[in-house]
């Protein structure tokens, strides 16, 4: 695991590859959310997303990057989380996104939920070209 750490844009950038990376992404959404002021409550709902998705970049791609950063917009701040693999891509957005569709035998909650738990979600993912996640929590 590999932890930067960008002054410049106030971004944490944690490599993923083994299953102990995923604690390093959700300790690192956990400080930021704080430093960013958000509410107990908000930093946990952030740190379960990063959970889920650095938790999928492991299971289906092997490794990849989660990017966490703060955010300031029309006079209001969030966190940004970033997820990126270069894995097999989802097949079929739609149905990935459905409540219990999984396709390795797990509870298929995980993106469903980080969009219920974020403000915004975007995801863009091609065959063979992996998976691009962002999403943002306002405070």
């Amino acid at each position: 695991m590999t932890m930067e750490k960008s002054e410049t844009q106030n971004e944490d950038r944690i490599l993923l590859s083994e299953p102990t990376d995923s604690a390093q992404a959700i300790v690192a959404a956990l400080d930021l959310a704080a430093r960013a002021g958000f509410t107990e409550t908000d930093r946990c709902k952030v740190a379960t997303a990063v959970s889920e998705l650095a938790t999928n970049i492991l299971r289906y791609a092997k490794q990849g990057v989660v990017r966490l950063r703060i955010v300031q917009e029309c006079g209001r701040t969030g966190i940004e989380v970033f997820a990126e693999d270069d894995g097999p891509g989802i097949a079929d957005i739609a149905e990935a996104m459905k409540d219990h569709v999984s396709s390795r035998n797990s509870l298929g909650l995980g993106l469903p939920s980080v969009k219920r738990l974020m403000d915004e979600f975007h995801i863009e993912s091609a065959l063979g070209r992996g998976t691009r996640v962002r999403a943002r929590k306002w405070r």
